[in-house]
């Protein structure tokens, strides 16, 4: 989960201003968590709260009315969302669904049919569109695949790339592409081809594009297949809130030493 929140500081401050230079200062001037880590965040402190049966909507309501202004700020769409008077599923796919699961590809990584419901559950009450819930079981999959540890980094990142996306096409570089089905088929071919963590949060942001979101889910799938340094990780962490450091914190305590 923290890979997720690493890769979302990391691409934070070049979300519309893209960098294509991969030796980026990762943690540079201007850097912060974006909405994405506070998603990210919500999935898991529902988690946290009730494993058997999460209360997704309501956790992403309490947090993230509780941080309403974050950097680069909430979507149109779901900022509609958050602050309407019914809260119901407004047939998205884009890669918010996917960019928020990985709590759910942990905790749930040991039973497969529990983490594809839950996927699904997580995205759901906004991101009702099949492209949108594909994007959230993909990279929960993924996630799962890597914990149990069912080939190396990139066959399955390939076996789930082509599980899911066979035939997407990849945006190009520096496209801004915030769908699921843009961004999911990237993020896993960007994990292909990486060697370490850093190296794949790295190759991330520097494609440009969506840079926070996609750094953010290829963040998610590489803390899992390599860790994370600890260099990387003190920084992160002194970069968060009392209030999301103490989930992450608890999450990993419970759901992390895979």
């Amino acid at each position: 989960m923290l890979g997720a929140i690493i890769g979302d500081i990391a691409g934070s401050r070049f979300e519309f201003d893209n960098t294509f230079d991969y030796d980026f200062e990762i943690f540079g001037v201007g850097c912060s968590f974006t909405d994405d880590t506070i998603c990210t965040v919500a999935i898991a402190d529902a988690i946290l709260r009730n494993p058997e049966h999460p209360d997704y909507k309501d956790s992403m309501l309490r947090w993230c009315r509780e941080y309403p202004h974050p950097m680069g700020a909430y979507g149109s769409s779901f900022s509609r969302w958050l602050y309407a008077r019914n809260h119901k599923p407004y047939g998205s796919y884009g890669n918010g669904a996917a960019m928020r699961v990985s709590p759910v590809g942990l905790a749930y990584a040991h039973d497969p049919e529990r983490l594809e419901k839950e996927a699904e559950a997580s995205a759901a009450f906004t991101h009702d569109h099949p492209e949108g819930i594909k994007g959230a079981k993909c990279v929960a999959g993924a996630i799962g695949g890597l914990v149990r540890g069912e080939g190396s980094v990139a066959e399955v990142a390939l076996r789930w790339l082509d599980k899911c996306y066979m035939g997407y096409p990849i945006p190009q570089k520096g496209v801004f592409n915030e769908t699921c089905q843009g961004c999911v088929p990237l993020a896993l071919t960007i994990l292909s081809k990486s060697h370490d963590f850093e190296d794949a949060v790295r190759r991330a942001v520097s494609y440009g594009g969506d840079s926070d979101t996609l750094g953010a889910i290829v963040g998610s799938l590489a803390e899992v297949a390599w860790g994370i340094p600890d260099r990387m990780r003190e920084k992160a962490i002194s970069l968060l809130t009392p209030g999301i450091l103490a989930v992450v914190n608890e999450f990993e305590d419970k759901y992390s030493r895979f």
